[in-house]
């Protein structure tokens, strides 16, 4: 057989992502098929070599998938095998072929700059995966890396957009994920103690090839100018990835803003993952915080459903505003991705030891999706366009979002300190509507607590780069409200926390005026304290919001 070569470019990131978070791999793969054993090894330039000996392609191809030992891999829990597992997906890709993870093997992945880059099915089985931190050439290198073989390219003729728009005028081959930024405009101006000058205006969302923008994922900025516009091809058919016992050896490094992603992170539309577990172990006094172990980044689509994850021991530096600050640190993140849900997922920790940190965080997002989850947290830092919690169990870190559209909570238990926040470090707005149907809240997980249903704070004296609004109606339908422990001189919850102490008359002045709730509709809402919901501690600014009990 003529020997054949075959160079992959390993798929580039779109974007620098949020936190740090990776780019995509820079080196190469060269495949080749020469006569001789099927091995795969480094060169000194850094790439990865891989020969398949004729015989093993003809033996593969008939197959339909390959395994890591196929590779070299050794499966033994000391051996590094990042090399041999980055090898069989560079050949399955190529070939489009299944991979199998082997059977009872333990794959020990070192601190080594390699990624392996999943293009087809993978069933990691009941394998097990240990990722050695301790010692990393690159920590924004991912172990795997979930691509599309599809190249994103710059969308020509579109120089304007309005919000809700339906429709743009191009002509494609294929429905394509289209990101948009006009860099002219500041939004999300963070206040507080991690504060910033904001983040251009961005958008995402999914075309079809006729121009038609999904209704149900609508553009939610006016575009008046396009700095970048860019469409992603979205693959038709669904990649699948199964099982995997994942088990992460945490880092030792200074505790500060340098995440590490040691994960698998997806950069494809039309990918479900179901049955991996994922651990943490050796962390210490000490550590970097982890951008997301299941990081979801530039796609719509994506599922995971039967996994169990596990919440980082929170550390604590100092922030942008020069004092200390405890540090994001996820085992999920999800940034500029569309129609994401995690369904029947749980984590390792118990999800009201505040030791350690609420487990997903989100920018960017639209239609997120909590079904029969138990986790510590739910949280969109910079946004997120309707989400809904049902069915599910939320920890000590409960909910925290801003954005627009529908929140929907149903058939769900809250342990937060209020039912939703609306984060104040972001405005603390919602354009939109809250529906809750069917909960039960306990209020800072049982402790001593003067319960507020939806939290967050606003003095109308920053400017966050856009109006800042509560939500317009708010809808409570059957909610139980477990505020039994509270403290001394308790007078009963309040629909709204005390968003500003300061505003107690109409002498106060908001630079930027703040949009409040027109409505707020109560059916069958009951407390174990026997005491009557109420506006607010602070009545005078919630005096216009009219609460419909009938």
């Amino acid at each position: 057989m003529k020997n054949s070569l075959l160079l992959l470019f390993l798929f580039s990131g779109i974007f620098s992502l949020v936190h740090g978070q990776i780019n995509s791999p820079d080196e190469n793969v060269v495949i080749t098929t020469n006569k001789g054993k099927t091995q795969a090894h480094t060169n000194e330039s850094g790439k990865l070599l891989v020969n398949v000996s004729p015989r093993d392609v003809s033996e593969f191809k008939k197959n339909g998938f390959v395994s890591y030992f196929d590779f070299g891999a050794k499966g033994n829990g000391k051996t590094d095998d990042a090399d041999a597992i980055a090898a069989a997906h560079a050949f399955a890709n190529q070939q489009g072929l299944a991979v199998k993870a082997d059977a009872g093997a333990t794959y020990y992945i070192g601190g080594k700059d390699r990624t392996a880059v999943i293009q087809t099915d993978t069933d990691f089985g009941t394998a097990n995966f240990i990722i050695d931190d301790t010692k990393v050439e690159n920590r924004n290198s991912s172990v795997f890396l979930v691509s599309s073989g599809l190249q994103p390219f710059k969308l020509e003729g579109v120089s304007s957009l309005k919000k809700n728009q339906e429709k743009i005028d191009v002509a494609l081959t294929k429905n394509c994920l289209v990101t948009v930024t006009n860099s002219h405009i500041r939004r999300y101006i963070r206040f507080g103690l991690n504060q910033n000058n904001g983040s251009p205006q961005t958008d995402i969302f999914v075309v079809d090839k006729n121009g038609n923008i999904d209704s149900n994922a609508p553009i939610i900025w006016d575009f008046d100018q396009i700095t970048d516009i860019t469409a992603l091809p979205m693959d038709e058919t669904t990649l699948t990835i199964t099982g995997g016992r994942f088990t992460t050896i945490a880092n030792q490094a200074e505790s500060k803003y340098t995440y590490y992603n040691r994960n698998i992170a997806i950069r494809r539309s039309n990918v479900l993952v179901d049955g991996l577990e994922h651990r943490v172990v050796g962390e210490g006094d000490h550590g970097a915080p982890y951008g997301g172990f299941i990081n979801i980044r530039d796609c719509s689509y994506v599922t995971v459903q039967n996994t169990i994850l596990t919440g980082h021991k929170t550390y604590r530096t100092i922030g942008s505003a020069g004092k200390p600050v405890s540090m994001g640190t996820y085992d999920i993140t999800v940034n500029r991705a569309l129609n994401v849900s995690f369904v029947n997922c749980t984590q390792t920790n118990d999800i009201n030891d505040r030791t350690y940190w609420g487990i997903l965080g989100s920018n960017y997002c639209k239609n997120l999706v909590y079904d029969k989850c138990t986790l510590s947290r739910f949280d969109a830092h910079m946004g997120v366009a309707n989400a809904t919690i049902r069915n599910s169990t939320l920890g000590h870190m409960g909910i925290n979002a801003i954005g627009s559209g529908s929140f929907t909570v149903e058939n769900s238990t809250i342990y937060g300190r209020t039912l939703i926040n609306l984060r104040s470090d972001y405005g603390s707005t919602w354009q939109g509507e809250f529906i809750i149907r069917n909960c039960v809240f306990v209020p800072s997980g049982g402790s001593p607590a003067r319960a507020s249903l939806i939290g967050g704070s606003y003095s109308g004296q920053h400017d966050f780069g856009y109006t800042c609004y509560m939500p317009e109606r708010i809808t409570i339908d059957s909610l139980h409200i477990d505020d039994s422990n509270h403290p001394e001189g308790y007078k009963g919850p309040t629909i709204f926390a005390n968003f500003n102490s300061d505003f107690t008359d109409d002498s106060y002045v908001e630079k930027f005026p703040y949009v409040r709730t027109r409505e707020v509709i109560l059916r069958n809402v009951t407390t174990a304290s026997g005491k009557v919901l109420r506006i607010s501690d602070n009545p005078f600014m919630f005096k216009d919001v009219k609460v419909n009990t009938n």
